[in-house]
């Protein structure tokens, strides 16, 4: 039996979160504009057979590939929206499945954190694959499960206000996603992430 844990369409990656996919994705490197899929399955070695399934028919890249113990995760993108929907129908074709299948998005923590001291600022800063958040501004950290849906969460907040992408967090056992910025922003952002999450439909979270 396979769980369809995370299927996520982006529709046009933003710029910081394209910087941060490339600075760790292992594989080819997305860039500003395109359309990306993100698919979390287990088992996880599952993954290995819908990455070949994806590449041979269609025209994708795949910028990120990760086989867990539990979960396996996929990141496919193209400057063709088509080429990427049709990579996500090849495989939901191979498992028998329908995008009404995946998990739908269960959102665990949405905290905002105003002020933040500057020795908080430093943990953060040296932690984080982003941008720096800095003494004084607001910190936004989201968590989500299935983990996967933490990237169109990052997504869609960059779309709606000036943040400071800081750490995103896209497989595991929880997502997450750190934000910074002023209050006025980053609390846009959080409207935008609950909007986006709460509008994926998909079955319940066992």
């Amino acid at each position: 039996m396979i769980d369809l844990r995370t299927f996520s369409y982006i529709d046009i990656l933003q710029p910081q979160l394209t910087g941060f996919l490339q600075t760790v994705s292992p594989g080819f490197l997305p860039l500003e504009g395109q359309a990306a899929l993100f698919v979390e399955v287990a088992p996880g070695l599952s993954i290995n057979t819908v990455t070949d399934i994806a590449l041979k028919k269609t025209s994708v890249e795949p910028g990120l590939q990760i086989v867990e113990r539990a979960y396996g995760v996929l990141e496919l993108h193209s400057f063709d929206q088509g080429q990427v929907r049709a990579a996500g129908e090849a495989i939901l074709e191979h498992y028998g499945m329908t995008e009404q299948d995946r998990y739908a998005p269960r959102l665990l923590t949405s905290e905002r954190i105003t002020g933040i001291d500057g020795h908080q600022s430093m943990l953060i800063n040296r932690m984080r694959h982003g941008d720096m958040i800095v003494e004084g501004q607001t910190l936004y950290v989201m968590e989500c499960e299935p983990a996967g849906y933490a990237c169109i969460a990052a997504n869609e907040a960059e779309k709606a206000a000036e943040v400071r992408l800081l750490e995103v967090v896209t497989f595991g056992a929880y997502g997450r996603l750190y934000l910074g910025g002023y209050e006025a922003e980053i609390e846009e952002a959080e409207k935008a992430i609950k909007s986006i999450l709460a509008d994926l439909p998909g079955r319940p979270l066992k």
